[in-house]
C-alpha cells in the first residue's frame, strides 16, 4: 500500500498541471561559476536562459512528473555535484544522495546549506516545506522530515531533476561569479 503522503506527492503534480517534459537532466563536464550574491533577473531574462520546463519549475514552482527519464538518470549517476540550473549555485552532492523510491531525486541534506532556504508552502491543500535556491529564489522542490529513512538527518529533500545541473566528480571548484 502506498503511504498517503506519497500518494499525494504522486497525484498533486498531475492535478497542478505538471510538466510533461521527458528531457534529460542537464549534465555538464564543467562546474558553473558560483554566484557571490543574489541573482535577480526579469521573467524575460529567465525565459531566455531556461528551458520551458526549467522556467515552469524554478520560476513558477511547477513540478515534473514522478518516475520519469530524469529520475532514472539520477539513479544511475555516479559521484558528482548538483548545481541550480538557474544560477549555478552548488546545492547537493552525490554524498547526500539516496534513492527514496518517491520518483524524484532525493537528498538527505544540502552540501552548501547557505545556498538552500526553506519556507512554509500551503499550496495543494496540504502543509509542506518548500525548498528554494538562496541565490536566485528558484523553486527546487520540498523537504519532508521524520519519514524513517536510514539517513543521518531523517530528511528527504525531494528535488525536481529539471532544476538541477549535474557535474561528475573531478572538476575543480569554480571561481565566484560576480553579478
Amino acid at each position: 500500500m502506498i503511504p498517503p503522503r506519497w500518494l499525494a506527492a504522486l497525484v498533486l503534480p498531475l492535478m497542478l498541471g505538471a510538466c510533461n517534459a521527458e528531457k534529460p537532466m542537464e549534465i555538464s563536464e564543467k562546474a558553473p561559476a558560483q554566484p557571490e550574491g543574489k541573482v535577480e533577473k526579469t521573467d524575460e531574462e529567465w525565459k531566455k536562459i531556461l528551458s520551458p520546463e526549467q522556467y515552469n519549475t524554478l520560476r513558477k514552482a511547477g513540478t515534473e512528473r514522478p518516475f520519469g527519464k530524469i529520475y532514472e538518470e539520477f539513479k544511475a549517476q555516479g559521484a558528482g555535484t548538483y548545481y541550480c540550473a538557474g544560477c549555478g549555485a552548488e546545492l547537493f552532492t552525490s554524498k547526500e544522495k539516496f534513492d527514496s523510491h518517491c520518483g524524484w531525486p532525493s537528498f538527505y541534506d544540502p552540501s552548501k546549506a547557505k545556498n538552500v532556504i526553506t519556507k512554509d508552502d500551503i499550496s495543494g491543500g496540504m502543509v509542506r516545506t518548500e525548498v528554494l535556491c538562496a541565490k536566485c529564489n528558484g523553486h527546487l522542490g520540498h523537504v519532508f522530515k521524520g519519514e524513517g529513512f536510514a539517513t543521518p538527518t531523517d530528511q528527504r529533500y525531494c528535488i525536481n531533476g529539471v532544476a538541477l545541473k549535474f557535474v561528475p566528480l573531478g572538476e575543480k571548484a569554480p571561481e565566484p561569479k560576480k553579478d
